[in-house]
């Protein structure tokens, strides 16, 4: 079963996930992370902003889950762009090793194939942070998406176009195709960590966490991994039927195993 970690806010989320990653570069200087874009992980690297301060992050790897197709990588809401902007800069990580997959269209065919390389070179993720959407989608894995799934190409749904719309001018020029670390991809990592915040982010939670593990919720495939930690509100938690149990076993956790 996965460690659920039930918090007051996002920024308490933010600091608790942060304080994990300081440990884990502190004794691992060139700790391979895994990377979410998107609203939720920011309380994160917010946090991290003023804990790196002094810490030697030079060697720090990373990957991204994934990456518009088509997209020109300097356009402001490319994901290599937004993790350059609230990852790579205000940590003063070396942006050399820090990837996203390649959505160029000249390359697409093996660009899944080269990602998947390249995250085996570097050793495999140490800690993944994760993101949960309505439909229960981990990276850009909809509904339907195969556990054993690799880094690949992927239609986006209307449904999540409609989602990212707010970071284009229209629905229209959100891109219809992305590149997406898959389940299994990310089942490869040592640590997941899954964050989730706001009543609307509830059903999705309690499903992943507590329902059957089927394609149809991509993010139950979580409950296949033996280290997971999920970090909610109490917003996010509100339809979780074992929260009370989760509550006493979070006060109750001896302090030397860490998240």
């Amino acid at each position: 079963m996965a460690e659920i970690v039930i918090v007051p806010s996002p920024a308490d989320a933010g600091a608790l996930v942060a304080d994990e990653i300081v440990r884990l570069i502190a004794e691992r200087p060139d700790t391979v992370l895994g990377l979410a874009t998107g609203s939720t992980p920011l309380p994160v690297y917010e946090a991290l902003r003023s804990r790196v301060e002094g810490l030697d992050v030079s060697r720090v790897r990373g990957f991204a889950l994934d990456e518009y197709v088509g997209i020109d990588p300097n356009h402001p809401e490319s994901y290599r762009s937004v993790i350059t902007r609230e990852v790579v800069e205000p940590l003063g990580l070396n942006p050399d090793l820090i990837h996203t997959p390649n959505g160029a269209l000249e390359t697409i065919s093996h660009a899944g194939e080269d990602y998947e390389r390249a995250i085996a070179e570097a050793g495999g993720i140490d800690l993944q942070i994760l993101g949960i959407g309505t439909s229960g989608h981990i990276g850009f894995n909809e509904p339907g998406s195969s556990f054993a799934s690799r880094t690949r190409v992927k239609t986006l749904i209307e449904q999540t176009r409609k989602d990212n719309a707010r970071f284009f001018d229209r629905v229209e020029d959100v891109p219809m195709h992305c590149i997406t670390q898959g389940l299994g991809t990310i089942l490869g990592a040592k640590h997941l960590v899954l964050l989730a915040f706001g009543e609307g982010k509830a059903a999705a939670v309690a499903g992943a966490v507590e329902g059957p593990v089927t394609s149809s919720l991509p993010g139950s495939a979580i409950q296949l991994h033996p280290h997971v930690t999920v970090v909610v509100d109490e917003a996010a938690a509100s339809q979780l039927a074992h929260a009370d149990y989760y509550r006493y076993v979070a006060a109750n956790k001896p302090a030397w195993q860490g998240l």
